[in-house]
């Protein structure tokens, strides 16, 4: 046996299964390492590729490891699973890694910078209190529906549900009732100000981010999705082309193709489900606009609108977008419209 040469690494909350190869492919390591103990045994191993899955801590691990001189891929594990041999344990799980990390067709995932979890984070705690002020709010507006009290949609519906609670003199609300709600009313004010107080750090970091800045140039990005699409994507470059930027995100058609026949479908919901719902969310802000104003700038917007309804069409722009906002990173250039470029 030869020396090590490459290790598929299962990571996990405590105890972490090592499977190493030679040159060869002849296993030469194959033992559990206690998490205090990782970086003290991959210190003491000459430079070497390591795989790892793409899960919780993954990032940070590729971090620690790189620093010690080794090569380090990380992999969807869904790409993983199709090496595993039979019973799923961590020794097997560390085999199939180790196998499927050597594959040239292998797709990886680029490790994430501090500053972009940190970016992440941010986003990502924005994204769970808007659910919870979300249901919430469903909640009061379910509660005072049972008392015969409606009010509009949207949140200046909910702000007058909000009064109505308040109001101590209002008879239709049984005291008991009142209590629930008084406490559902309080969690949602509070929730409102922790997302306005997220949404002033994202503003920050924005403005201090001049990639960020280029990205809002496009119709339909805004400060929430320039910033998400910054801290997702670390090298656009590893994009072969916009369109495998878009279909990584998830906004192209799933195919279906036998015979040499082709058949498109809806979009495959695989992908970055939060880029998606962000670029599909600023794409229905363009709609809106263009229904309203025209759509004299965007021509081409207006025949797929003509053709399609509102949502594909928005999903077709969001696609558009993505594309776009390759196009504007890899090559360093800003926004035009399209009028300015027919007039070039």
């Amino acid at each position: 046996m030869g020396e090590v040469s490459t290790i598929g690494l299962d990571i996990a909350k405590s105890v972490f299964q090592v499977h190493g190869v030679d040159d060869a492919g002849a296993v030469v390591i194959r033992k559990r390492i206690s998490r205090a103990k990782v970086l003290e045994f991959f210190a003491g191993l000459p430079p070497c590729l390591v795989g790892i899955e793409a899960c919780p801590s993954a990032h940070h691990w590729s971090r620690a490891l790189q620093a010690f001189g080794h090569t380090v891929r990380l992999m969807p594990p869904s790409y993983v699973k199709a090496y595993l041999k039979r019973s799923k344990n961590d020794a097997n799980d560390a085999a199939a890694i180790c196998e499927a990390v050597t594959r040239p067709s292998m797709r990886f995932v680029p490790t994430k910078s501090e500053q972009q979890q940190s970016g992440l984070m941010l986003h990502r705690s924005r994204q769970l209190l808007v659910r919870q002020r979300t249901m919430l709010s469903n909640a009061i507006r379910g509660h005072l529906a049972e008392l015969g009290i409606i009010s509009a949609k949207g949140r200046n519906g909910t702000a007058e549900l909000l009064q109505v609670v308040a109001n101590a003199e209002d008879d239709r609300i049984p005291p008991a009732a009142r209590f629930c709600l008084a406490v559902l009313a309080r969690q949602y004010v509070t929730i409102t100000a922790e997302v306005g107080a997220i949404d002033k750090r994202i503003h920050a970091w924005h403005r201090l981010c001049e990639e960020s800045r280029r990205l809002e140039e496009i119709p339909g990005i805004g400060p929430i999705v320039a910033t998400a699409l910054i801290a997702e994507i670390g090298d656009w470059k590893a994009f072969r082309s916009g369109r495998s930027l878009a279909a990584w995100i998830g906004l192209v058609p799933k195919q279906h193709t036998t015979g040499g026949k082709d058949k498109l479908g809806s979009i495959t919901k695989q992908g970055n489900r939060y880029l998606r719902w962000l670029l599909v969310t600023g794409a229905m802000a363009v709609i809106r606009y263009a229904q309203k104003h025209g759509t004299q700038k965007r021509p081409w917007l207006a025949r797929l609108m003509e053709r399609r309804p509102t949502k594909v069409a928005a999903v077709a722009l969001a696609n558009k977008m993505a594309r776009m906002a390759w196009a504007i990173m890899v090559r360093s250039q800003r926004y035009k419209e399209p009028q300015l470029l027919m007039a070039a």
